[in-house]
């Protein structure tokens, strides 16, 4: 667990200092995080803007190595959260290991209605070019000298992963980006870290930064066109085979037979000891607990939504919209599990 913090940083002019706080009052001290070099506000800036142009509940951060391109973890973490200081020393000292900061925005098992487009050797027009079709991106970071990842927001809603990867492909082919990042779920850098690829290294084996070049919330004024474009081509692709209509409950994780669902769930219910403790057992409430449970031991969220979806008792009940219940109560045993504590060891920020 992360130490108590001990000093704040204030700024004269343009040099800094550290400064020790030792506030009493009342019975209690005020202790304040130690920022101790300009680098950490740079870093913090930036992480603010990228966020507050790309709003969304929750996000997915996961350092993977430069070199062996190997994760430390991956946490989801709300924009307060993600800027508190603790969090971004800890990030700062992963990048500074030899890990680069990717993130994502999170909706579960759907898109959050963001698209990344990768453009490697980008041309230097096409930002322009992108702004004139109606598919101005709301984040651009330049991840090294000439090469630039664009995040367009097409929907205020989640997507279908196959909605999401369409758009992501057709964006990719419009403006010759990378069509390997085009999945729906592609994680992008969080800018105000530095890039630790070897073959991006400068000159000299410095790393270049990832550059927060352009911010600004708002949906791409041809979103809605991109997405009814997308789910009409899907739809001429696969209906014609099927001869059937989506449902209205997306079929569950197919690496979760009922049986084994059920016995999940019930297992959990006895490890918790759920109907011993309330006899008229909410299976709302059930539910969600038994999903934090699960979650917290490493299962994926769309296995606990399978387990859920099979596994509780005379499932979907009253709920007019099914599908929408286990996004809800995944969201929110993902949003306790992650207000609950801060993983990660605790690490300095030395310059």
């Amino acid at each position: 667990m992360w130490g108590a913090p001990k000093s704040e940083t204030v700024a004269r002019g343009d040099s800094y200092r550290s400064l020790k706080i030792d506030c009493t009052a009342t019975g209690f001290a005020l202790k304040m995080i130690s920022v101790d070099h300009h680098g950490f506000f740079i870093t913090l800036q930036a992480i603010r803007r990228q966020l507050a142009a790309m709003p969304n509940e929750l996000y997915l951060v996961r350092p993977i190595h430069g070199h062996t391109r190997r994760s430390c973890g991956e946490w989801l973490w709300s924009a307060g959260v993600l800027t508190a200081g603790r969090i971004v020393h800890f990030l700062r000292g992963r990048n500074r290991e030899g890990f680069d900061i990717y993130f994502w925005p999170f909706a579960i098992d759907r898109n959050a209605g963001y698209i990344l487009l990768d453009l490697d050797q980008a041309n230097p027009q096409v930002l322009h070019t992108m702004r004139g079709n109606g598919h101005a991106p709301c984040v651009v970071v330049q991840t090294s000298p000439g090469n630039l990842q664009a995040w367009i927001q097409v929907s205020a809603t989640p997507l279908e992963p196959a909605v999401a990867t369409e758009i992501g492909r057709e964006l990719a082919r419009l403006y010759r980006g990378d069509r390997a990042s085009a999945d729906w779920r592609h994680l992008g850098r969080l800018a105000g870290f530095t890039n630790q690829k070897p073959q991006r290294r400068r000159p000299g084996g410095y790393a270049p930064w990832a550059k927060l070049l352009h911010a600004q919330a708002g949906l791409a004024t041809d979103g809605a066109s991109l997405v009814e474009a997308a789910q009409s081509h899907l739809r001429d692709r696969i209906l014609p085979a099927t001869g059937q209509t989506c449902p209205s409950i997306r079929l569950p994780d197919r690496s979760v037979i009922p049986s084994a669902a059920a016995a999940t769930y019930q297992a959990c219910l006895d490890r918790l000891r759920i109907p011993q403790r309330f006899p008229q057992t909410d299976w709302s409430i059930a539910d969600k607990w038994i999903a934090k449970e699960l979650l917290r031991r490493g299962m994926p969220s769309a296995q606990v939504q399978a387990v859920l979806q099979l596994g509780s008792p005379g499932f979907p009940r009253r709920h007019s919209n099914p599908d929408d219940y286990l996004r809800r109560t995944l969201a929110r045993a993902l949003r306790e599990l992650e207000t609950s504590r801060f993983p990660g060891r605790a690490t300095s920020d030395a310059a």
